[in-house]
């Protein structure tokens, strides 16, 4: 994407619901309220809403889902559409509410997802892999577990560095009054949690949350007038690996590296430049190997930079700060672009990270299918 679109867009709202188990409140419902909390952060009218756009609720496909959403919040809007992109999707809602706005086609784009598979339909995530499911593949657990034995293989990572970065994430969310959980762990605690899939523990893998989050994007011009401080769109970058597991030359080099390369250079920065790191942790080896091909730490190094303290309350790369995927919310990741917006806007309250101006914000979906990245600044 070209720089001429570098500070050009804005987030000018952004929400969360609440997060955890809540029977009685549909995906609908999740992705709704959201969509309503987010707009009325930007103190915008849902008549000035001319784009819905969703990822669809794993719990279950719904062909239309954004325009049963439009529907459900009483608008008719001139761009509406549901795309999947897994865990990136979210931020490439955000680029794609970009390239509306630059087209002309809409000029308030409003972002949301939301989903109930904590108290809603069993077993979302746990369905068969293709062939593999012959072999006891199910869900996508074992695919990340393969990746990190290969990292270990290759690098040497062991169960302290993974463990370090679910302690990290623990002690951001008991900062966080909203974080689903939020009692801080040991190392202990880590390697005394059951057993999921070699080399993981219980307290490797993401949370299964009900809830939903939402954001709204519009023009810097446009911007100036609410009554809130914009945060600005520096960089936005996707590139997707693609390929099943079983095709894929390298398993410790995910499409973080060629989308971070590009959201890096249309915002014009390096990794010294930034203050906060939200990166999609939905296993304690993705931030690791994240932090790597964003070129944050040399690449087999992201567990020991993680271990060394560089992304916990204090550290030089503050990461994860709402407690992320594994302690905030298991929700496929518009809460972590919520978050750097709060973070940049000096609203994140105990967490707050002090004179935070650039923050980037990291999507990664299917088992490193996808991946996109977000840079933000105050």
């Amino acid at each position: 994407m070209s720089r001429h679109l570098r500070d050009k867009y804005c987030i000018v709202g952004a929400a969360t619901t609440r997060f955890g188990k809540i029977p009685g409140v549909s995906a609908l419902g999740w992705t709704v309220e959201a969509a309503r909390l987010a707009l009325e952060d930007a103190g915008i009218d849902k008549s000035e809403v001319d784009a819905v756009l969703c990822k669809y609720p794993p719990t279950g496909f719904q062909s239309l889902w954004a325009h049963k959403v439009a529907q459900a919040l009483g608008i008719q809007p001139p761009v509406c559409a549901t795309i999947d992109q897994a865990g990136a999707t979210n931020i490439g809602l955000v680029h794609y509410a970009m390239l509306m706005i630059e087209a002309g086609l809409c000029h308030v784009a409003l972002c949301c997802y939301g989903d109930n598979p904590a108290s809603g339909p069993p077993g979302t995530y746990a369905r068969a892999r293709g062939i593999e499911a012959a072999m006891g593949w199910f869900g996508v657990i074992p695919g990340y577990a393969m990746i990190a034995q290969r990292h270990m293989i290759e690098f040497g990572t062991t169960h302290e560095h993974l463990a370090a970065v679910a302690i990290s994430n623990r002690k951001w969310a008991s900062m966080n009054p909203n974080a689903h959980m939020r009692e801080p762990i040991t190392l202990e605690d880590y390697h005394n949690s059951r057993w999921v899939c070699w080399p993981f523990h219980l307290l490797d893998c993401t949370l299964i949350s009900d809830g939903g989050a939402a954001v709204v994007v519009t023009s810097a011009d446009r911007a100036r007038h609410l009554r809130k401080k914009p945060v600005y769109i520096m960089g936005i970058g996707q590139h997707h690996i693609a390929w099943d597991l079983p095709n894929r030359p390298t398993l410790t080099t995910s499409g973080a590296k060629i989308s971070g390369e590009i959201a890096f250079r249309m915002a014009g920065i390096k990794p010294e430049d930034v203050d906060v790191l939200e990166l999609y942790d939905c296993f304690t080896i993705v931030p690791i190997i994240t932090l790597e091909d964003y070129g944050f730490c040399k690449k087999g190094e992201g567990g020991p930079f993680v271990a060394e303290g560089h992304t916990a309350p204090g550290g030089r790369f503050p990461t994860s700060t709402s407690g992320g995927l594994l302690s905030e919310s298991g929700m496929a990741g518009m809460q972590l672009i919520v978050e750097a917006v709060r973070q940049l806007r000096g609203e994140a309250g105990e967490r707050q990270v002090k004179d935070a101006e650039i923050a980037v914000v990291s999507g990664q979906g299917g088992i490193m299918h996808t991946h996109s990245t977000l840079v933000l600044r105050r």
